[in-house]
């Protein structure tokens, strides 16, 4: 069932005796409800602005659809780094544990290196095209290089050829990666009305988290049943092969989508053509508001990876840990922060988003030292509760930057702005983070490593959060504001 037509309403003032009379509406393609403010209004009433006003139905299925999506492809991608240890067993037998996780998170971060490409490539066309088209695109080339893993011959059976192929489908997963994120929390941002952007954008990493939960569920799930020689021989296989139907689901959920109010109203800007915004214009003509993505968006990945994909493998590897109860501790800890998720993004309505991505800096600059050692005590329950407090902290980043993102740049280049900030840093930091952690240890001997990398991030958010303009409840820019209808009362 498609969504019902938005309506444009022209209020205008009648007699003084007779008060506001709204005429008839007429019907437009646009998927919103403008409301044309009077030139003239009682004294009694504010000054009216014009205004974009949701439909409710509208943005949560908008929202519903971009957080599914998300978690479709997050499931995707981060199945990877839960199976890593059995992974580097499959495609890079005969060197040490420390190399075969070291072989295995170089074509994970890999994936990262050719991000920014797919951001450049992908963010200019959401801008020209649409946010829904583009969305619709990275969902089927997530899904088919996820698939394709699944298919790959062993080094056993293929050689070196099967760690190549290996490496081939991470690019595709990673260059179709770097149009997800920036188009999702877009479409999602452009949505949302402005006193509750922090509430909608916050689902998206619900949805992250969702598919991070089902991706170390099935691992788990497999870890206990299959032996490890059946996990070797075809169990690691699972996880990549169900891709296939979800990539299906979700590219369903998109193509239903309409296109946001804010680029349909761009278009119609920009004399019903596609607007044409160059490369150069993204880059040059934003440069510092990219910088300060850059470090909003490495605090950010470096955290969550760092928690997320790495930790799984840092307790097997470095502290000899069960491999099946360390990602149950994973999973528990993002059950816990699926629960906090949307009340940290209302808070972030309620007080603003620096304030919430500035507690999580300060709250990692200080507490991954204890949190760490923590974890290194070894008992369940030090574990638990060093990942809990972690995990906590994350959801300050999570909840708050969905909205705080899109909110940097303009509409007219928002998509590809965000797009190559966004990859550019995931691919230098975040990415890389399990990969440069693991060298480190190993070059040093330091297994405080993870800590100091985080307390580092920590350092160079605080300072970008000091440079960011508060976003919370403003119109995004260049759109006009957006109003719930009960707001127009």
């Amino acid at each position: 069932m498609t969504a019902p037509s938005p309506r444009t309403v022209d209020f205008r003032p009648a007699r003084r005796s007779a008060g506001h009379v709204p005429v008839p509406v007429e019907r437009q393609a646009s998927g919103i409800l403008t409301a044309i403010a009077p030139p003239v209004v009682p004294r009694t009433r504010p000054t009216p602005h014009d205004v974009t006003v949701t439909d409710p139905a509208l943005v949560r299925r908008a929202v519903k659809a971009a957080a599914l999506g998300n978690a479709m492809e997050w499931f995707d991608f981060g199945v990877y780094s839960y199976i890593a240890v059995t992974l580097g067993k499959v495609f890079f037998p005969g060197g040490s544990a420390t190399a075969q996780l070291l072989s295995t998170f170089g074509a994970f971060a890999a994936a990262f290196l050719v991000r920014p490409l797919g951001g450049m490539v992908f963010g200019p066309l959401g801008d020209r095209v649409g946010r829904q088209k583009i969305l619709a695109v990275t969902m089927i080339m997530m899904a088919a290089g996820t698939f394709a893993i699944g298919l790959i011959p062993s080094y056993a059976t293929l050689g070196v050829g099967a760690p190549l192929l290996l490496l081939a489908a991470r690019l595709v997963q990673g260059f179709s990666t770097g149009g997800e994120y920036a188009g999702a929390s877009t479409f999602i941002a452009e949505y949302a009305p402005d006193r509750r952007r922090g509430f909608f954008g916050s689902w998206l990493e619900f949805g992250t988290l969702a598919g991070y939960i089902g991706g170390a569920g099935l691992v788990t799930v497999l870890n206990a049943l299959l032996s490890e020689q059946d996990l070797l021989s075809w169990g690691w296989r699972v996880p990549f092969l169900i891709a296939g139907p979800m990539g299906l689901i979700g590219l369903y959920l998109r193509l239903r989508l309409e296109e946001t109010p804010a680029f349909a109203a761009e278009v119609t800007k920009a004399e019903r053509n596609r607007p044409r915004v160059p490369l150069r214009e993204m880059v040059t003509g934003q440069w510092r508001t990219l910088l300060l993505c850059m470090g909003l968006v490495l605090v950010f990945n470096v955290t969550d990876y760092m928690l997320l994909s790495y930790m799984p493998s840092y307790l097997t590897s470095e502290l000899k840990y069960d491999e099946t109860h360390g990602l149950l501790v994973v999973l528990g800890v993002m059950a816990l922060m699926m629960i906090v998720q949307p009340f940290a993004g209302a808070l972030s309505d309620r007080v603003g988003r620096r304030p919430v991505i500035a507690a999580g800096c300060a709250g990692f600059l200080f507490l991954s030292v204890p949190a760490l050692l923590l974890i290194r005590e070894g008992s369940l329950f030090a574990i638990a509760l060093g990942m809990g407090a972690l995990g906590l902290l994350l959801v300050c980043f999570t909840a708050a930057m969905p909205a705080a993102l899109p909110a940097l740049f303009p509409t007219r280049v928002r998509y590809g702005s965000l797009s190559i900030g966004f990859n550019v840093s995931v691919s230098l930091f975040g990415g890389t983070t399990p990969l440069v952690v693991t060298a480190l240890i190993g070059a040093t001997g330091n297994v405080m490593m993870p800590a100091y990398y985080m307390m580092a991030a920590a350092v160079v958010g605080g300072a970008a959060v000091w440079f960011m303009r508060e976003s919370a409840g403003r119109p995004l820019p260049g759109s006009r504001p957006s109003l719930e209808p009960h707001e127009l009362g």
